[in-house]
């Protein structure tokens, strides 16, 4: 694999190998998590809503306090990375920016931020998941609450449970008791009859895909307290890596069907607006 990467010596970026693209250990995205990310759908070499995902990095950092990333120069870094990786039809864009070298703690050295952008095929995904709800919650007024942020540990550690429970994603409810998020994916439900997701007040990332859907294909934020999982007829998963992605089973409650008729038919328009347009 060769990388993008800028800052960290790099200067204003340049094209390595992986076994080039070497940080200081006190880069303060290892020492403390003190980063944000994207990940971006690259279909036959073009990345899937940029524009849409170079905002969100912005966003994200402004939240965590650090300087604001140049766009148009992790742009260019994108479209330098994916170039240097010919041949992958569907491919991962990992695009991360960390707040630089620091001290070994939480407080910051200004500096300039160290900027990578990492291409790898994407892997495919199955017909339908099944999730577990975890037993932790998230904290809808946290600090990172709605941050794409570099400090994962949480979301690995959910994964874990459901793998463990023969689930591939893991559902997470709010302090609340309302429906939230999953590690890397937002949810959607079918409820009476109705195509609901959690709102941002409960605390859930601002998908890409979950933004498309909702102009696309509709549906309503609202919240979904967790007791009525037990009624939803449809339940569905969006992500840049997923698309849209029917849940079979929550919490070993199979639904009635797998993909229902509202995820089939939003699963067709996602796929036919998204063919016609690689920048939304």
């Amino acid at each position: 694999m060769r990388v993008w990467i800028a800052g960290a010596g790099f200067g204003r970026g340049r094209v390595v190998d992986e076994s080039e693209a070497l940080i200081p250990v006190l880069d303060h995205g290892i020492t403390v998590g003190d980063g944000v990310f994207e990940t971006v759908k690259g279909v036959a070499g073009q990345p899937f809503a940029l524009s849409r995902h170079l905002r969100r990095l912005a966003r994200s950092a402004a939240g965590l306090g650090l300087p604001a990333p140049d766009l148009g120069l992790i742009a260019d870094g994108v479209r330098k990375a994916v170039d240097a990786n010919p041949g992958i039809e569907r491919s991962r864009i990992r695009i991360t920016v960390t707040g630089g070298p620091g001290p070994l703690g939480s407080d910051r050295t200004p500096g300039e931020l160290t900027c990578m952008v990492a291409v790898a095929p994407l892997s495919p995904v199955t017909p339908t998941v099944d999730v577990a709800v975890v037993p932790w919650t998230r904290n809808e007024n946290g600090a990172l609450t709605g941050l794409k942020t570099t400090s994962y540990a949480e979301n690995v550690l959910a994964l874990e449970y459901a793998h463990a429970r023969g689930a591939g994603e893991a559902l997470f409810a709010n302090t609340a008791g309302n429906l939230c998020e999953c590690t890397g994916s937002n949810v959607f439900v079918v409820l009476d009859g109705h195509l609901l997701t959690p709102p941002l007040s409960a605390g859930p990332l601002a998908g890409i895909t979950r933004e498309l859907v909702l102009e696309w294909a509709g549906g309503t934020e609202a919240d979904v307290a967790m007791a009525d999982l037990e009624r939803v007829s449809e339940a569905f998963l969006t992500s840049s890596g997923r698309d849209v992605q029917p849940i079979r089973a929550i919490d070993g409650r199979e639904l009635p069907a797998a993909p229902g008729p509202v995820t089939r038919k939003t699963m067709d328009v996602f796929v036919d607006r998204g063919a016609s347009d690689i920048d939304p």
